[in-house]
């Protein structure tokens, strides 16, 4: 059985940290090239890098701010945000991305997955979806709605069926934030993480609500996560990496130590 990851996200508006209650109220809240550096300290799996505002100011990601993170840390390291070409996705990997993130672009045109996905490798190419708990319709089977420009336009996209559809057009992993549940800090949504990864054979990582060790152990077995993405809970210093890890370790839940 492998290790459950325990991964961070670094929200990055004009070069500072930013955090946000459901997309909205955002604030700055550090540096992010220091937090990259604390946390991988603290024996962090994988971190997140997302230029938030990138893709609804219409520019391209702060190439700058990716590199300095990445001479930061040797861990994984994926990029989004304004991500809509290839030629961008080779931007912020030659600035020291492992990975490119897409969100918005990819569901505007589903193609640059599958171009993506041959031009670097599944493993390169993770699908972040931003959803939206909606209605149940015909139009929206499953309840779960997809939204893009950083949680500013419904998309009317069910959340089930494009992650089946990313799957098939070559992404290699989902990072699977809850609207609904972004910066409650109250707990990921269950079902919303359990639905998606009971529909694809991908890495799925919940992101989204997080704001306790219960809460992280939780979504990583009812939730069948692969990965539980932190933020709140690292970046006001409430946990450190290996206060999260040991104690998942106590419950038994694999994890790197």
């Amino acid at each position: 059985m492998l290790s459950k990851r325990i991964i961070s996200c670094l929200d990055v508006r004009d070069g500072k940290l930013a955090k946000s209650v459901k997309f909205v109220d955002t604030r700055d809240i550090g540096d992010p090239v220091e937090k990259a550096r604390e946390y991988f300290e603290q024996g962090l799996d994988e971190l997140v890098f997302y230029d938030i505002t990138a893709t609804s100011d219409k520019r391209g990601i702060m190439l700058d701010v990716v590199r300095a993170v990445a001479e930061q840390i040797f861990i994984p390291f994926s990029v989004g945000g304004g991500l809509r070409n290839i030629s961008d996705c080779y931007a912020v990997l030659h600035a020291g991305a492992e990975k490119v993130n897409l969100n918005s672009a990819a569901v505007v045109r589903p193609e640059l997955l599958l171009e993506a996905s041959n031009e670097f490798g599944a493993q390169a190419v993770v699908l972040s979806m931003d959803v939206l708990r909606s209605p149940i319709s015909a139009q929206i089977p499953s309840g779960f709605q997809i939204v893009i420009h950083g949680g500013r336009k419904p998309t009317g996209i069910d959340a089930l069926e494009w992650a089946i559809k990313a799957e098939q057009l070559g992404a290699g992993e989902i990072v699977v934030n809850s609207i609904d549940a972004d910066g409650t800090r109250e707990g990921y949504d269950i079902e919303l993480t359990r639905a998606i990864s009971s529909s694809v054979s991908l890495p799925v990582v919940a992101s989204g609500g997080g704001g306790s060790i219960a809460h992280i152990a939780r979504v990583l077995t009812e939730g069948m996560a692969d990965a539980a993405l932190v933020a709140s809970m690292l970046h006001f210093g409430s946990y450190t990496v290996q206060e999260i890890k040991n104690s998942l370790a106590k419950e038994g839940i694999k994890v790197r130590l």
